[in-house]
């Protein structure tokens, strides 16, 4: 069964290895994963948005018990809000989005859940690779994308928008090699309303943390 984005961009935000969250996938990375669940009610044909509005155009359930926990959120709304607004609000329930997201790669032999503790005393739950197909796909995918110049299709459009809000080409290029495509990188990813929805609101949540940031 192919990977929702959700899982592709937490794919992406794991260390292999270790079966933790890279730390530079952080925080940013919630709201890439809340970004995700966004992008695929839009292809599924359930959200759309413009540059001041997220609205349903069609409340019927996917199938998919993540996006339609979200689409039943949107709908429940009493005023139509805009793509930040929904962004920060599926984003403040990442923990609960990543477990359920962590749980399908298990079901699916991808990842192994490893119970252990953190410098022998807190309690951690790991996911180490089981299976690295899938995140090798995910992003030959992407580079097929990034390094020749045809139009992509929509999906790939937003799922490097993704990558970009949420930071995750710097885990996947050079810093060399990023130089080189992040122009490559901004014209894909702004081919997609939504990815420019993202970009701006993940960019001005940034920039009011950082107002009320204390002094040090």
């Amino acid at each position: 069964m192919p990977l929702t984005m959700p899982e592709e961009i937490l794919l992406l935000m794991l260390d292999d290895e270790t079966g933790r969250l890279q730390e530079r996938a952080a925080p940013s990375g919630d709201f890439a994963i809340a970004g995700a669940v966004l992008a695929e009610l839009a292809l599924a044909g359930r959200i759309d948005t413009d540059p001041t509005r997220l609205y349903v155009v069609n409340p019927a359930p996917t199938g998919d018990a993540l996006q339609d926990r979200a689409l039943a959120q949107i709908a429940a709304a009493s005023d139509t809000q805009d793509s930040r607004h929904w962004i920060e609000t599926l984003a403040a329930d990442a923990d609960e989005y990543r477990e359920a997201l962590f749980a399908r790669l298990v079901s699916k032999g991808i990842l192994k859940r490893v119970e252990g503790r953190f410098l022998w005393v807190f309690p951690e739950r790991r996911y180490p690779v089981i299976s690295d197909k899938e995140e090798r796909e995910v992003k030959a995918r992407i580079m097929g994308v990034l390094f020749n110049d045809e139009i992509p299709d929509p999906r790939d459009s937003l799922l490097i928008g993704l990558c970009r809000a949420g930071g995750l080409f710097a885990l996947l290029l050079s810093s060399t090699e990023l130089d080189r495509v992040q122009p490559r990188i901004d014209a894909v990813a702004d081919l997609e309303e939504l990815n420019r929805s993202l970009a701006d609101a993940i960019r001005e949540i940034y920039a009011q943390i950082a107002r009320y940031a204390p002094m040090v």
